[in-house]
Parts: structure tokens; C-alpha cells; sequence
């Protein structure tokens, strides 16, 4: 295991999200966008809003109909516009407007989920957070790395396994090598820094 997260830490030493943010208000707006969407689909999509709608009030000045007019490539839009203005409110009335640093309160949150709280946890508040995607899942499993039957049992296995110094930035080693080498269909075992660690007997050859 600390092998493993050494290498992976040697081929990219400070790893980051890929959903683009400017503070913690737009950090947890472009995560909850983001479930079953492409971070660059979202990307595109907040690109423009952000400019306009950086704080809760802002995005509660424009709208839910001026939100998904930005949003309205993004799959569940509707619903998903519904769910921002909601927490805005909830920011601005319970929070003045300031985005918690709990994953309790975060969760609270309309749209925001486990993983959600655990992005914005690790990546704004820096806990070492194991925010568990899609991606996360396969390759724990897949390599043995984290393995369990649920997200929630994986996310267990990265904070009972991995070794305390790489907890800060497990979750985005692990997610970028599930999205670019360990993918689903066809794993890049060629090219894996990790082969020779992992689990996985059905490695490709090329």
C-alpha cells in the first residue's frame, strides 16, 4: 500500500480536482453539478455563471430560470437548479453566506451528498477526506488498493489502509488513475506505475 502511494504520488505529486472553482461556495456547486455529468461538461456550463454568480446571494439574485439557462447542458438540470438555489438559501439564511466546514452540516445541504461534502472537505477545508466516485470504486476494488462491497466501505478501507501521509490526497490519485489508466473497459496495464501491486489478474497487454 505505501509502496503504491508512493509511486503514485512520484508520477504526480500534487494532484488536484479537475472541476473548476474560485471558493468554497463555487466548489460545492460545481460538485453537486457534476453527479452523472463530465467535469468538463460542467466546466463549460459554470464558466460563464461563476462570473455572475459567485456567492449565494448572487446566485439567489439570478434565478432558478437564470441558473439553468446556464446549465441546461448538464444532465438533471432542472432538478439540479432547484437543489442550488435551495442551499443558497439555506447558506445566506443559516450560514451568512459562508459555506460550513462540517460534513454534517454540508450533507444538510439540498443535492449535497456523502461525496459531495468529502470533495469540499478535502479540497477546501484540506481533511483528508475520501470522497469515493465511480472511478475510486473500480480501482479499489479492481486493484485491491480499497476494496468493498459499497462507497461507503471503500471509503473506509482508503482511511483504514492508506498510510497517513498520503490520506490528503488519496482521493485524486486514485480518481485520476481510474479516469485515465485504470479505466473500465480497457485498463492501461502498460503504462500503470502500479502493476507489478495490483490485484488484478486480467491485465492487458497493450
Amino acid at each position: 500500500m505505501r509502496e503504491a502511494f508512493r509511486r503514485l504520488e512520484e508520477t504526480n505529486p500534487n494532484p488536484e480536482g479537475e472541476l473548476h472553482h474560485t471558493n468554497a461556495y463555487t466548489l460545492v456547486v460545481a460538485v453537486a453539478l457534476s453527479a452523472q455529468a463530465t467535469d468538463a461538461g460542467v466546466n463549460r456550463a459554470t464558466k460563464d455563471l461563476f462570473k455572475i454568480a459567485d456567492t449565494p446571494q448572487k446566485m439567489l439574485d439570478l434565478g432558478e430560470e437564470g441558473l439553468i439557462e446556464h446549465i441546461k447542458t448538464i444532465g438533471l438540470f432542472r432538478n439540479k437548479a432547484k437543489n442550488v438555489i435551495k442551499l443558497s438559501r439555506i447558506l445566506v439564511d443559516e450560514y451568512g453566506g459562508e459555506v460550513p466546514s462540517s460534513r454534517a452540516a454540508l450533507q444538510s445541504l439540498p443535492g449535497v451528498g456523502r461525496k459531495t461534502a468529502n470533495v469540499v472537505l478535502n479540497m477546501w477545508w484540506k481533511f483528508p477526506a475520501q470522497a469515493v466516485d465511480t472511478h475510486i470504486f473500480r480501482l479499489g476494488n479492481r486493484s485491491g488498493l480499497a476494496v468493498g462491497k459499497d462507497v461507503e466501505a471503500v471509503e473506509r478501507a482508503i482511511e483504514d489502509n492508506v498510510p497517513a501521509e498520503y490520506q490528503q490526497h488519496a482521493h485524486h490519485w486514485m480518481i485520476l488513475h481510474g479516469r485515465y489508466i485504470c479505466v473500465a473497459r480497457k485498463p492501461k496495464c502498460p503504462v500503470c506505475p502500479i502493476r507489478d501491486l495490483c490485484a488484478y489478474e486480467e491485465k492487458t497487454l497493450g
